[in-house]
């Protein structure tokens, strides 16, 4: 063991999706996160592999790549000598199945951070085998980490709940801050005035709930009456069903929207300070990163009223959580922050202490820190 109180050697491994991979979203940002938050407190954090394992069992090489991953992963640690292993979201559509079989030859602690857990998946011969080998996952832990309240309860049918530790999601509040000369830039970029109320949206246009989130949207827009509430929207993101969501928009809000195409993580500040309020419906989605950090570069938010959301936006403080209904609920709390300039500054502000306060990134992984330093000292535990 390479073992010291103040920095810990951790091999760290994302089975979802590696830290590279190309395709925003808000379970990458986590793991980026992560991974910067252990890196800037001292630790030498090292993505050990890169095999993505999402559905791997249905393709011919998938064993086969899986196999690799594991040598490969193996060879790496017994170079680097770390002090325990780090996997970030396991479950049964992308299980770590290498992660188990490194450590456990390695004889160091298996952690996981956000791993998922739903009996229901054993049921189907699809997601059998993901389930089980995720199941062997958790079974494996030394402890468990998960910033979803909404997990909790299926984590502690497997896992003992002395091993289990609820972490508040997170992003880093110094990296998205409101800035004035973006603001003013942005908008000349795409041709918006200076005085002009931007409500902004983002999300990746795939098949499926960010898809229906983004028509959900802008069947509530189209409620708005134009001529008492004049607005821009800016839609930020890129995808395979860009066309259809462009269509979509074009039909619903005629004239009302501008689209940025993809934007680089590093760069979405720039485009909340752009904007004046933040909306995404949210269908399906289990935390939403984008809901801090639209409030922490100041933007109020509007979102439908889910137990995944509910968990990152301060509502009635910093934003609205309405009811899924036809829409007209959405188009109401929308109105009431274009009519009010002095409730969006103000929940804007509230916004910004809510994140520095309960969801800083890395005040949360000062408390993660200090567990991964017990579990090190501790090693393996017993079975």
């Amino acid at each position: 063991m390479h073992l010291t109180m103040s920095s810990l050697k951790i091999a760290f491994y994302c089975p979802n999706k590696p830290l590279s991979h190309p395709h925003p979203s808000g379970d990458l940002s986590i793991a980026r996160n992560l991974h910067h938050a252990l890196t800037a407190m001292g630790h030498d954090c090292r993505e050990i592999v890169q095999f993505r394992s999402r559905w791997f069992w249905q393709s011919g090489g998938g064993w086969f790549k899986a196999a690799a991953s594991v040598v490969k992963a193996y060879r790496r640690i017994q170079s680097f000598r770390p002090d325990l292993w780090l996997t970030y979201h396991s479950y049964y559509k992308s299980p770590d199945l290498v992660g188990p079989a490194v450590s456990r030859l390695s004889q160091i602690p298996y952690v996981l951070f956000q791993p998922m857990y739903s009996t229901r998946r054993r049921k189907t011969a699809r997601t059998r085998l993901g389930f089980t080998l995720n199941r062997m996952a958790l079974k494996t832990a030394a402890a468990v980490f998960t910033n979803n309240r909404n997990d909790l309860e299926a984590l502690r049918r497997i896992v003992p709940s002395e091993r289990i530790t609820y972490l508040a999601p997170g992003i880093n509040p110094e990296v998205f801050q409101a800035d004035e000369a973006a603001r003013v830039r942005i908008r000349r970029q795409y041709g918006i005035a200076a005085e002009a109320t931007v409500l902004m949206t983002a999300a990746r246009f795939r098949p499926g709930v960010k898809v229906e989130s983004l028509a959900y949207l802008f069947r509530a827009l189209a409620r708005l009456d134009g001529r008492e509430l004049r607005f821009t929207l800016l839609v930020v993101g890129d995808g395979p069903m860009a066309s259809l969501v462009r269509e979509s928009a074009e039909t619903l809000v005629p004239g009302k929207t501008v689209f940025t195409g993809g934007v680089a993580p590093g760069d979405m500040a720039q485009y909340y300070s752009a904007a004046d309020l933040f909306a995404f419906p949210g269908i399906g989605e289990s935390l939403g990163m984008v809901y801090l950090e639209a409030q922490a570069c100041g933007l109020p938010v509007v979102a439908l009223d889910s137990p995944g959301v509910a968990q990152v936006v301060a509502t009635g403080r910093s934003g609205l959580l309405v009811p899924h209904d036809t829409g007209e609920a959405m188009a109401e709390a929308i109105r009431e922050f274009l009519a009010d300039r002095g409730k969006r500054s103000a929940w804007g502000r509230e916004g910004q202490q809510y994140v520095r306060e309960q969801h800083n990134a890395l005040r949360n992984a000062h408390q993660l820190s200090r567990k991964l330093e017990q579990i090190a000292r501790r090693g393996l535990p017993r079975r």
